[in-house]
């Protein structure tokens, strides 16, 4: 008894390599220690914070979430002597270096929370970046939520 036909061989071939091209796309990005801060009843925003490393240029451009609401890119940095923040077109990832998203600096602001965020869950997000070319790549990951106290700088 015959399992594959020739159509079926190749067919199966065509699908392991492209799951090779899938996991070698996605491998190119590395983001790592994603973390939001609890929240308390009534609270309307936090930040979401991690790493983000590749093997090419690329910018982070958008960031969304499947539970929140309103989720924008953010810089807060000081301007003649006063903390400001705004959402920014794009964050810049260099090849070779780890671009940080922290409290103070680059980050993503979860805003319109229907509801706490709970120490110890996790909070669905969809990251889409773009290269030189302007060929979008997205990547889903899931944030821990952490102890508004495990958070806090020492």
């Amino acid at each position: 008894m015959k399992f594959f036909s020739i159509t079926s061989k190749f067919g199966f071939a065509a699908c392991a390599i492209a799951a090779v091209f899938v996991c070698s796309a996605n491998a190119q990005i590395s983001i790592d220690n994603a973390w939001t801060r609890s929240t308390v009843p009534g609270q309307k925003a936090t930040g979401a914070f991690m790493t983000i490393a590749s093997e090419k240029p690329l910018a982070l451009v958008k960031a969304s979430s499947t539970q929140i609401k309103n989720v924008e890119v953010h810089e807060m940095k000081m301007e003649a002597g006063v903390m400001k923040m705004r959402e920014v077109k794009a964050i810049d990832v260099v090849p070779g270096k780890v671009t940080e998203l922290k409290p103070g600096g680059y980050h993503i602001m979860l805003m319109g929370l229907e509801a706490p965020l709970v120490a110890g869950s996790k909070v669905p997000l969809t990251l889409t970046f773009k290269d030189k070319n302007n060929v979008e790549t997205k990547v889903n990951i899931d944030a821990d939520v952490r102890e508004l106290s495990r958070s806090m700088p020492k």
